[in-house]
């Protein structure tokens, strides 16, 4: 199979293309002054207990309290919250556990208020970002990824993975890694260390000691809530966690960019440096490699498969709905056969579909009616090989006796969604708008009310290009009359894509909504 990568990094924005076969399977898109969470380590203190949840609301020092359920404390949550505990009062003085006694593992449907109690300190990782009105999603099963293998501390085990499938290979790696891996640290073995030499091995386990070592050194009598631990940025970790030799191209744009993942290659994959390549084409990347008009023709409600068929993506509040309709120029065979044909190519698309808008949740899917058993039988199989390359946590289920498949997805940021139908920029197909004459004033009452009404650190106005540039004209201009108001600098960001009277307002990269 091949896989490319292609990487934007213009405007203060940086977008990640996975492209596989010449199909852009997935999309990763990140504001270079927003932080990327997940991953991050955190000393927090539970604040509220919800036994009715059975769970826990912590404070990692973030707007919003983090949410931590009771079946991802974690079975070793003793030793967590044992190590945490000696460390900030000064009895833990040594990172490693050599010494450190494992405590009794918790009961797996236990209830919240049995194991924790308010102001209890915890070792806590994000392993979800906030979505809609929720908070980021905790766990106490921390882990120190890298390229090769992930160090869990508070236990002993050595997990290899599945995708490494020969019993010589993987006796080789327990063996290395058992005569390797410090004591009371279990270790989860990547597909990426299939074939790695003792040495390569050896060399990573010490890295990620040297961060285990540093987020103790910052936990010893330290207050909550403080950050112990931070991930790499999302394009540094999506190179980490899907590059391997099946790669044939990574395409960048920005020269710091290009060195720094050089240099990460020169030192992991050297075999693969000369995969990357600079761009410095006048038109954007994603226009010169064809990326931008597979994003437009991918995103809407509707995909048109080759043989004329087409599928219609729905979401819900509860979940996303697909349906698979034939279309015109279906080859004319018998019904069940035609049938399967049109199903099998449907159930590829929504495959890529679902890693692309990062789907999560439950997806229910109504596939054209087959009424032979082995045909049903051979459409699952092929939706379970097709989604093989999902690098998220899903569970694919047979058809229904309604003829209806259903999949849950792991969740662990919010959907990937682009508006690809042509609207009017200001009335967005509704034929109506504001009269313009009072946008700056509606700008300015809304503005004062963020102001008055909420703890803002750093204030950011974004709209379209021209409403930017009314706002700067002139030397005493808006932006120097409402230093001069609120004693406060307003960042004004231009945005081609934008609607004309449209614009919204940044808390530094959260946005403010408007009820």
């Amino acid at each position: 199979m091949d896989k490319e990568l292609v990487i934007s990094s213009q405007n203060g924005t940086v977008e990640i293309a996975l492209v596989e076969n010449k199909k852009l399977v997935e999309l990763h898109k990140q504001k270079t002054e927003s932080v990327y969470n997940v991953g991050d380590v955190f000393l927090g203190q539970v604040k509220k207990l919800m036994p009715g949840l059975n769970a826990a609301f912590v404070d990692i020092g973030h707007a919003k309290e983090a949410f931590l359920h009771y079946t991802d404390m974690g079975p070793l949550l003793n030793s967590n919250k044992k190590f945490t505990k000696d460390s900030t009062s000064g009895v833990q003085t040594s990172p490693l556990l050599e010494q450190f006694e494992i405590q009794e593992e918790i009961h797996k449907n236990g209830k919240v208020a049995q194991v924790l109690e308010k102001k209890n300190l915890l070792l806590v990782q994000i392993v979800k970002e906030p979505i809609s009105t929720k908070g980021h999603r905790l766990s106490c099963e921390i882990t120190v990824p890298g390229r090769f293998i992930v160090l869990t501390p508070f236990n002993n085990t050595i997990a290899i993975s599945k995708k490494i499938s020969t019993t010589e290979e993987r006796e080789r790696l327990f063996k290395l890694i058992e005569s390797i891996r410090p004591k009371n640290f279990g270790v989860v073995v990547r597909t990426a260390a299939e074939h790695k030499k003792v040495a390569e091995l050896h060399e990573e386990m010490n890295l990620l000691m040297e961060r285990w070592k540093g987020l103790h050194g910052q936990l010893v009598k330290s207050k909550p809530p403080i950050k112990l631990l931070s991930e790499l940025d999302k394009a540094s970790s999506l190179i980490r966690d899907i590059l391997n030799t099946s790669f044939n191209a990574i395409h960048v744009d920005n020269k710091e960019l290009y060195h720094s993942i050089k240099d990460y290659l020169t030192m992991n994959l050297p075999e693969k440096a000369k995969i990357l390549q600079y761009y410095s084409g006048s038109k954007h990347i994603f226009d010169a490699l064809g990326i931008k008009r597979q994003i437009k023709s991918s995103f809407g409600n509707n995909s048109t498969l080759s043989s004329g068929a087409y599928i219609v993506v729905e979401r819900t509040e509860a979940m996303h709905v697909i349906d698979v309709n034939s279309g015109p120029k279906v080859q004319r065979l018998d019904q069940e056969s035609a049938s399967l044909q049109v199903n099998l190519e449907a159930a590829e698309e929504i495959a890529r579909q679902v890693r692309l808008r990062d789907i999560g949740g439950l997806i229910v899917i109504d596939f054209i009616d087959l009424k032979n058993t082995d045909n049903k039988t051979v459409l699952y199989n092929s939706m379970k090989k097709f989604m093989e390359n999902d690098r998220s946590q899903h569970t694919i289920l047979p058809l229904s006796k309604f003829g209806l498949m259903q999949i849950t997805r792991q969740r662990a940021r919010p959907e990937m969604t682009i508006d690809s139908a042509e609207h009017c920029p200001c009335c967005k197909g509704t034929g109506k708008v504001n009269p313009t004459i009072l946008l700056i004033d509606t700008i300015e009452s809304q503005m004062e009310f963020i102001l008055r009404t909420k703890p803002i650190k750093s204030l950011s106005i974004e709209a379209h290009p021209f409403v930017i540039a009314f706002l700067k004209k002139g030397f005493f201009n808006y932006t120097w009359k409402w230093y001069f108001k609120y004693q406060k600098r307003i960042k004004l960001i231009e945005n081609q894509d934008i609607g004309l009277i449209t614009y919204k307002f940044y808390d530094g990269a959260e946005e403010i909504r408007m009820v």
